[in-house]
């Protein structure tokens, strides 16, 4: 009984309140406002409801606060692919992560067709050694289906300390029937910048993933490429399967490049989800021609830097079209140390145009090389516009949702990775670059007759 008054106390000063905040607002929306939190009680009272009945009633002791904690994964689950619960353990591994490292196997993954896929493995990791390839369809780990599993779950299942096996079941085009892989959990350090030298003058820096440590590696990697006489004939900047990161590191990245005008702003609800980047102006502007490469593996951080580089004309965009995940999720802490995921606001580059579904266009098309064996062109990727609930780009009404019972869409097997400190043997795309960028330094030496 003292629990109940005590909860219809704390219901009747948030309805108050919310009376109070209306009536600050307008009077002539008190109406409008009390009938929505009406109809919103009247949800959560049957929320209330269930959850009474399931602990009274279930077969065995229910954990209440595990069944809490479902219900609000379930809940941000009807919204898009990228807003999720996160409890404490998980809020605790996704800060590590973005500071350069976590414990498990090593690769993105995303839910399409209700079965857990790769979008892409980590390079130089237990996963990427053992094999696993973007596209890759886990069917059970451990042993238990994935079929309706969730995000969440499938983390959980999959990290875990280092030193540690798990076996996931795999099926892939080309399979004749699912096959096991045994993988040792590791120490996933996530080398953010690698670079080399092409050929002299000619650089290239690859970006696996945008963390805090990026943009000072990249800025190291540039020195170092550029020499003592800070020049570049040319430079690759390779954004393929790089899956994102922090918002600001793509800014700080995408500002090495230019030397004005803006780099990306977002639009949300929320005021405060309006928000715009620029370049600053700099005493020494990198000047030298860029190819960026992208493919469908490159989303969100990656495509705000190759969208503002393309619509500065600062680089040339070279590879297939991106991911298109254009939403920014804001982290929101709450009192029990875990957080909620939530999709806040959207992308859209200098010239506004969304990239959310829609992705970023190369100018120049040339597809990864294809599978060993395989005909019929480059391998089929994921993309944000075939994930279940996605937000609708520009043009797109809703998102289509996938017809219940209908079998997922078979995806072609993608091209081989290279073992860790080897080259692939082909790799049209970068091979294209570098001949752009020598016919680029060519066109640009050619002076136009005289007129006599």
């Amino acid at each position: 009984m003292r629990q109940g008054f005590l909860r219809s106390k704390k219901i009747w000063g948030f309805s108050l309140l919310i009376l109070m905040v209306a009536a600050f607002l307008g009077w002539g929306r008190i109406h409008r406002v009390g009938a929505d939190i009406d109809s919103t009680y009247e949800k959560l009272k049957l929320l209330a409801d269930v959850l009474a009945i399931v602990e009274k009633n279930y077969v065995e002791p229910v954990n209440v606060g595990k069944v809490i904690h479902g219900a609000i994964n379930g809940m941000l689950e009807t919204l898009d692919p990228h807003s999720n619960f996160m409890p404490q353990e998980m809020f605790k591994e996704m800060q590590t992560e973005t500071r350069g490292s976590f414990e498990g196997l090593g690769f993105e993954i995303t839910i399409r067709d209700k079965i857990l896929t790769v979008v892409a493995p980590i390079e130089d990791t237990p996963a990427f050694r053992a094999g696993v390839q973007s596209g890759d369809q886990i069917l059970r780990i451990e042993g238990k289906s994935t079929r309706d599993m969730n995000l969440l779950d499938a983390v959980k299942r999959l990290r875990g300390p280092r030193g540690t096996p798990v076996t996931i079941t795999i099926m892939r085009s080309g399979f004749t029937e699912p096959q096991e892989f045994t993988i040792t959990r590791d120490v996933i350090p996530i080398r953010s910048v690698r670079s080399r030298v092409l050929e002299e003058g000619y650089g290239y820096i690859k970006i696996n993933q945008f963390i805090e440590k990026t943009h000072p590696d990249l800025k190291k990697a540039l020195e170092q490429l550029e020499g003592k006489e800070g020049k570049l004939k040319g430079l690759v900047l390779d954004l393929r399967n790089d899956p994102g990161g922090l918002l600001e590191q793509a800014v700080k990245v995408t500002d090495e490049f230019l030397d004005s005008g803006l780099i990306v702003y977002t639009e949300g609800r929320v005021e405060g989800q309006k928000m715009k980047f620029y370049a600053q102006k700099k005493d020494r502007v990198r000047d030298y021609p860029m190819i960026v490469l992208v493919n469908a593996g490159s989303a969100s951080a990656s495509e705000i830097v190759a969208g503002a580089l393309q619509d500065h004309g600062r680089a040339v965009i070279l590879g297939t079209p991106t991911f298109g995940k254009g939403s920014v999720q804001t982290i929101i802490p709450l009192e029990d140390g875990s957080a909620l995921r939530l999709t806040t606001a959207r992308y859209f580059t200098p010239k506004g145009r969304s990239i959310q579904a829609q992705g970023i266009t190369p100018d120049i098309f040339v597809a990864d090389a294809a599978p060993e064996g395989k005909r019929g062109g480059p391998s089929r990727m994921i993309r944000e516009k075939d994930l279940d609930h996605h937000l609708p780009g520009e043009g797109e009404k809703e998102a289509p949702q996938k017809t219940p019972g209908k079998p997922p869409e078979k995806i072609q097997e993608p091209s081989k990775k290279p073992a860790p400190g080897q080259e692939a043997k082909e790799d049209p795309p970068l091979e294209r670059a570098v001949e752009l960028l020598k016919t680029w330094r060519i066109l640009n030496k050619i002076q136009p007759p005289k007129a006599s």
